[in-house]
């Protein structure tokens, strides 16, 4: 758990999800679709306090990507991040099996 909480910050920058709250929210969809950590399942019930543009918004355009990204990409978890602070991140996204992030 300490891991998983050490990382979220390279997770962001790995997906490049905004720092908003429906972007913080997708970032929540992804990590329970990559990892399975039951709270970052429980964690998507925060959609419920999105403004309806923002629940629109994270529904249509982030929560696809992050479902879709979460299951076919490597497990980020087991990535060591201290090994990788030099790479690019589009080649890393490539050799995890990520795609880019919607605009």
């Amino acid at each position: 758990m300490q891991r998983y909480r050490e990382c979220h910050d390279f997770y962001h920058a790995l997906t490049g999800l905004p720092i908003i709250v429906e972007g913080e929210v997708a970032l929540k969809a992804f990590e329970f679709a990559n990892t399975l950590i039951p709270m970052t399942g429980l964690s998507m019930f925060a959609l419920a306090r999105l403004r309806p543009e923002e629940r629109k918004r994270a529904l249509t355009m982030y929560f696809p990507w992050a479902i879709r990204n979460g299951l076919q990409a490597e497990e980020v978890i087991n990535i060591y991040w201290e090994e990788e602070l030099g790479a690019e991140v589009g080649e890393l996204r490539k050799r995890i099996g990520l795609e880019k992030p919607p605009e």
